[in-house]
């Protein structure tokens, strides 16, 4: 499943198409969602935000369509007026003079007055984004720290969206490893130095992946350029210590690491 980073460069694809551009039409296959067809007619697309997992496409007219994909929706940009033969079922059709953005096979979709977004239950569920540029290495600290998250080990923890929206597994692996930590470990039982290392790499990993995975190669996960030091490189030797990269399940993700050098 994508995470924070891919939804993310996927928002970026759908603003580049049609951001800022008058709507010619708006289509939508779910009934309840029909009605507000019309009242996007001229309207434009303001931005694509990411909460996470989720897309939401903030109108002019100050509506904001939300949508989450999780296993199987797809977003797809195409010339105006084309449609794409598809094994996929369309859900959403949005079309300017140049462009139309698409979405797939999605099920959770809704549109949200301003009010709806601020009460909307995934919305309030999911923490920070990790992708949010206006959050902080010592803001994430102050969570690792808190309450509701200090006594939990990191297994469960990196991938809990209520945490950081945005990590997943690929990302909970490749920090524990570039911070030394075992997937055992808790807040509460770690060293200032290595909170402070923790709180760096929750930001620093994911951003760098979104930064650095934009052109696909076929043969990578997720089109990967991102360099990954233990993700899929079980039996591999360590860049870090030259011990063995091993593989095991946890949380019911398969999750690698080095024993050698994570302690």
């Amino acid at each position: 499943m994508p995470e924070g980073p891919e939804i993310r460069r996927a928002a970026d694809n759908l603003e580049k198409a049609i951001k800022g551009k008058p709507l010619t039409e708006a289509w939508f296959a779910f009934p309840h969602l029909q009605r507000f067809a019309a009242d996007l007619a001229g309207e434009r697309v303001d931005a694509i935000e990411t909460r996470g997992k989720a897309l939401l496409t903030h109108f002019s007219n100050g509506l904001t369509l939300y949508s989450h994909n999780q296993l199987y929706g797809v977003w797809r940009v195409v010339n105006a007026d084309e449609n794409p033969q598809s094994t996929r079922i369309l859900r959403v059709r949005l079309q300017t003079q140049d462009k139309a953005i698409l979405l797939y096979s999605a099920s959770d979709i809704e549109m949200l007055t301003a009010e709806g977004l601020a009460q909307h239950p995934f919305l309030l569920r999911v923490g920070p984004d990790v992708l949010d540029m206006t959050l902080t290495a010592e803001m994430v600290k102050e969570r690792l720290l808190s309450t509701r998250f200090r006594r939990r080990q990191f297994s469960g923890l990196l991938l809990d969206q209520a945490f950081l929206a945005g990590l997943g597994n690929y990302l909970r692996v490749e920090i524990l490893w570039h911070t030394g930590l075992a997937p055992s470990h808790k807040a509460a039982d770690l060293t200032q130095t290595q909170l402070d290392a923790l709180a760096d790499a929750l930001l620093a990993v994911p951003r760098l992946s979104y930064t650095t995975r934009g052109k696909v190669n076929e043969k990578r996960h997720h089109g990967a350029l991102f360099s990954f030091k233990v993700f899929h490189r079980a039996g591999k030797k360590c860049e870090r210590c030259g011990g063995i990269i091993e593989k095991t399940t946890l949380s019911s993700r398969p999750f690698y690491w080095c024993p050698g050098c994570q302690h």
